[in-house]
């Protein structure tokens, strides 16, 4: 039953860490600015007034290493040394492993997309990635909760889902609100943001016929061996989507 699976996730090791070593080679040094707003006392109109303060310039490229590295991380973690827990997991219908790994890579995903899209305040990047994460976690709630249940218990579904709304809404209102007598956001990143949006619900759909088990989702380890395609998919395609529009050398 778990033949190939060793070497699968090797592979996908493979494939997500030579897209970042790349992207790391290859990709330019841009960057967007984190910011703050902070009152201060201004003598001229004797009141408080917000000033808004660069705290840092995030360089892209890095960032988006970082989701394909940790990616790559884990699979090789799953195909070498915790391989033999990961298969005791998978034989209870579930893959901690997985929802750690998200938590952590989809969340920078969330940040690159929404610092894209313009969202620059450091208090709103920490809200997304935490927010997003949380949404990742319900899922390993999910499985914990119906490990093993007859009747499926769809409540950590569904708060999951309503987390993992708050960025896309976030983003949208910035997406969507931007330009007015100017330009506007880049036709690139509005790529990115409908790409990536059919990517994370993907995922979600990919759990539901797991639970359903409809057809071939039946099998968990069907719907395990989608989602690290679709894993690998979703990195991909933000990846060398920033990298044509921001990060290839002119």
């Amino acid at each position: 039953m778990f033949v190939g699976l060793r070497r699968f996730n090797l592979a996908m090791a493979a494939l997500h860490a030579v897209q970042g070593a790349l992207i790391l080679v290859l990709a330019t040094d841009f960057a967007l600015p984190v910011t703050a707003s902070f009152l201060e006392f201004d003598p001229a109109t004797s009141a408080l007034a917000p000033v808004q303060r660069i705290l840092a310039e995030l360089p892209l490229a890095p960032l988006i290493a970082a989701f394909l590295f940790v990616s790559a991380g884990a699979h090789l973690a799953m195909g070498g040394p915790c391989y033999e827990s990961y298969v005791r997991d998978l034989r209870k219908q579930r893959n901690v492993a997985r929802w750690i790994e998200y938590s952590v890579s989809s969340s920078i995903m969330i940040v690159v997309i929404a610092q894209l899209a313009g969202i620059y305040d450091v208090v709103a990047l920490i809200g997304l990635f935490a927010i997003n994460a949380t949404m990742i976690l319900f899922g390993w709630v999910m499985e914990v909760f119906n490990t093993p249940r007859r009747r499926v218990d769809w409540l950590p579904f569904w708060f999951g889902s309503f987390a993992g709304a708050v960025p896309w809404i976030g983003i949208s209102i910035y997406l969507f609100g931007a330009g007015g007598d100017g330009p506007g956001t880049p036709g690139f990143v509005y790529g990115i943001f409908a790409s990536l949006f059919v990517f994370f619900n993907a995922f979600a759909l990919n759990m539901v016929l797991q639970y359903r088990k409809r057809g071939r989702w039946a099998d968990y380890l069907f719907g395990e061996r989608i989602y690290v395609w679709l894993s690998l998919l979703a990195k991909s395609a933000l990846a060398w989507q920033v990298f044509a529009g921001t990060l290839q050398p002119v």
